[in-house]
């Protein structure tokens, strides 16, 4: 049991992350916070991809003598790594879009707390 636990520990790391992250999204009211929470668990979703792509002694698929028999479980796919590299670059715009959503909130509410910006929006409403 105790090795089913210690070899899948890439695993137990990104539940752990996914949680901080769900955590951060669900229960802080700080639209900040939120946002961070939403990058951790953008990262332990790649993390999860990247983790479960691996393969242990393998190589990269390129062949340098065509004549030998290919043996196909000697490689590495790299469409998990390639599409993970793409979700970092739109996570990072994502959380740029976010962020500067929020410098706008703030700018015209003068607070990022989820409560109090409701509050104030549906006072605005009323006038």
């Amino acid at each position: 049991m105790i090795e089913f636990f210690l070899g899948h520990y890439a695993y137990w790391f990104v539940l752990i992350l996914l949680a901080i992250g769900l955590y951060g999204m669900i229960i802080k009211h700080n639209l900040v916070k939120k946002v961070i929470g939403l990058s951790i668990f953008q990262v332990a979703i790649i993390l999860f991809f990247i983790a479960s792509s691996t393969k242990w002694k393998a190589t990269v698929p390129v062949l340098a003598n065509h004549h030998e028999k290919i043996q196909a479980a000697a490689y590495i796919n790299p469409l998990p790594h390639t599409l993970m590299l793409t979700a970092i670059v739109v996570g990072v715009a994502t959380s740029g879009v976010a962020f500067a959503l929020l410098i706008l909130t703030y700018r015209r509410y003068k607070t990022l707390n989820e409560t109090e910006l409701l509050k104030r929006m549906s006072e605005e409403d009323a006038e």
